[in-house]
């Protein structure tokens, strides 16, 4: 036993029936179970929050196969280390003749991997030289490019319950070399749990930090030696984990039902936390303009210029920023309306394809062009009185769509009313 090793490590399962939670993938008859049992496993995506099972279950997978294994980080991966894995799995299948038992290659924070990066498996894995097995704790759909993930099943793990963190807990302190020579009483776990957050490996390391830090034979387990010896613990937030997307759409939400006071508590949550402050301005950034929008325009140029300032300043006086632009956002006037208009718009596009530009629109650099009609009759704006003359902007399928409906505040009101006297029954204002 290497006793430097976190006791996670330490306690790895090595086959599926010591492999607790995750039954709706690796219960009796579940569908990843009966994959392995069958010998032939497609390539994966395993999705779930931190601590879950994705490596361990890789590595089973590997193991009961009698599978060579290959691991890449994506942090500190690139496309030159995927080609050498390629590489060296295509020489093995030459030189040891496993045929249908192609190597596996797992790949951590698959999400984090360029599309590039992305682009390099994809012939691989069509082929057949390797079973990629990828592990992420964000949404594949928006992370993993879509021809790799249309060769990939995805299989979504999920937060393990109270139930199967005791478990875990009791296995650790009955079967490590180490943790068994001590007497461990678990006379309190609601602070380890909540701590943990539903992540094993979290939980498992504190149990580790806990007796290390005891230095007796019997360790009393209780709620205030938790809290005692585990520091900055109390706002339990993972900026790589289900916690980060939880928190940043709690705080979204407050902002767009104009709750200042909520919005700064998730605000707070995210700085104890350590979320990168460029992250928080850029979703305010969004929210500028998806949620306030034309309802008050200056909101954009505010959270513009919070992106700007937090770059130059960190932690902790941007701080300051975040909290002054977050209000701002929350207090103002709301409007989806160009979002929607986008929206509507796209969709048209969608439907009816593209649309021919009428001539009177088209530039005419040459004398050709001139000759085909493009740009006769355009009338310039600013040579008619109040920069306004009434003619068609839209392809002739077109006419009278209206994609832009102002909402109902006092900027976008008075848009309606000037647009309504521009263009009288035109568009529906």
């Amino acid at each position: 036993m290497n006793r430097n090793q976190p006791l996670a490590e330490r306690l790895r399962p090595k086959h599926l029936n010591e492999f607790i939670g995750q039954e709706h993938l690796v219960g009796k008859d579940a569908v990843l179970r009966n994959a392995i049992n069958s010998g032939r496993i497609p390539s994966m995506i395993l999705w779930g929050p931190p601590g879950v099972g994705k490596t361990t279950l890789a590595l089973i997978i590997s193991e009961q196969l009698k599978r060579p294994f290959y691991s890449l980080s994506a942090i500190n991966s690139g496309v030159k280390d995927v080609r050498e894995v390629i590489e060296k799995a295509k020489r093995q299948e030459t030189e040891l003749n496993f045929e249908g038992s192609d190597p596996i290659l797992f790949i951590d924070e698959i999400h984090r991997f360029s599309k590039s990066q992305q682009d390099s498996l994809l012939g691989a894995v069509e082929q057949g030289v390797i079973t990629l097995i990828g592990a992420t704790t964000e949404n594949p759909s928006f992370e993993v490019i879509t021809p790799l993930l249309s060769r990939c099943q995805v299989y979504i793990l999920k937060s393990l319950d109270r139930k199967e963190l005791l478990q875990m807990l009791n296995a650790a302190i009955k079967n490590d070399a180490s943790l068994s020579k001590k007497k461990i009483v678990l006379k309190e776990d609601e602070a380890l749990l909540r701590l943990s957050g539903g992540d094993a490996r979290k939980m498992l390391n504190i149990l580790d930090l806990l007796v290390d830090s005891s230095g007796q034979a019997t360790i009393n387990i209780t709620n205030k030696m938790v809290m005692e010896q585990v520091q900055q613990n109390i706002a339990v937030y993972d900026k790589t984990g289900e916690q980060h997307y939880d928190i940043i759409s709690a705080f979204i939400k407050s902002m767009r039902g104009s709750d200042p006071n909520a919005a700064v508590y998730w605000l707070a949550r995210m700085i104890a936390g350590g979320e990168d402050p460029k992250f928080i301005a850029r979703r305010m950034l969004i929210l500028a303009s998806e949620d306030i929008g034309n309802a008050n325009p200056t909101a954009l140029v505010i959270a513009n210029n919070c992106f700007q300032a937090i770059n130059i300043i960190g932690y902790p006086e941007c701080e300051l920023i975040l909290s002054q632009t977050a209000i701002y956002l929350a207090a103002s006037s709301k409007s989806n309306a160009s979002y929607l208009a986008i929206k509507e718009a796209k969709a048209i596009v969608a439907e009816k394809g593209n649309l021919s530009v009428p001539l009177h629109l088209r530039n005419a650099p040459t004398s050709l062009m001139e000759d085909l009609d493009y740009g006769k009759d355009y009338k310039y704006s600013h040579e008619f009185v109040g920069n306004f003359t009434d003619q068609e902007y839209l392809p002739e399928e077109l006419h009278g769509e209206t994609f832009y409906k102002p909402g109902e505040n006092a900027r976008e009101r008075e848009m309606k009313e000037r647009l309504k006297t521009l263009w009288g029954k035109r568009y529906d204002y």
